[in-house]
């Protein structure tokens, strides 16, 4: 009995561990997200005609499309949590792949939007892009790298969240033990909200 007890025990410590761990994770990448929009707001202030006229070119239908997919991802997401900790590991399992199926859907959508900004000559370092304007370079080199990280958390979640599915089907993650899937939720969760933050200032400050 006292086995058991210290069982229970060591898991809750475990779990409060494991939650704080990836709290201070995600405090580290709200830093570096932190930096990025605080650079993009001096270069905005210093070249505010040239970001307004180069965010024009931005696909506001592509990028309203990837809000809506990612938001909607979160509900799937904060959904396949919540069954799996009702023990409905078959509805949890299914969340969590329609989370990957959005998650992939969102980065074909960049994918085209951004081939279609390469196949009209505007990337980094390209002779179209230094042929412009100094504001309109840094507003488009900070598009390319500020949503190309972003897509890169996107492809890193989703790559977990397989793992998540794989270990609610073999059933090594479940009702008593889902701080895994709950962590990978938060994680979720930080990306869409970056998204949210990035949407109005490359696409809606025409």
């Amino acid at each position: 009995m006292h086995k058991g007890e210290g069982s229970v025990d060591e898991r809750h410590l475990d779990y409060a561990g494991a939650k704080m761990g990836m709290w201070i994770f995600l405090f580290t990448e709200i830093l570096f997200f932190g930096g990025l929009f605080l650079l993009y707001s001096v270069y905005r202030m210093k070249y505010l005609a040239e970001f307004h006229s180069s965010a024009a070119e931005l696909s506001v239908v592509l990028g309203t499309a990837n809000t809506v997919i990612l938001l909607t991802s979160s509900l799937f997401m904060a959904l396949s949590i919540a069954f799996l900790r009702k023990g409905r590991r078959g509805l949890s399992l299914l969340f969590q792949l329609i989370t990957i199926g959005l998650g992939l859907f969102f980065l074909v959508n960049k994918y085209f939007e951004w081939a279609e900004h390469i196949r009209q000559g505007i990337y980094p370092d390209s002779p179209v892009l230094l042929d412009m304007a100094r504001g309109k370079i840094i507003f488009f080199s900070l598009y390319y790298v500020m949503t190309g990280l972003h897509g890169l958390h996107v492809l890193i979640g989703v790559t977990i969240i397989a793992v998540m599915a794989a270990f609610t089907r073999n059933e090594t993650i479940g009702p008593l033990d889902f701080v895994k899937l709950e962590n990978t939720g938060l994680y979720w969760h930080f990306v869409d909200i970056v998204w949210i933050y990035l949407f109005p200032l490359f696409y809606l400050i025409t």
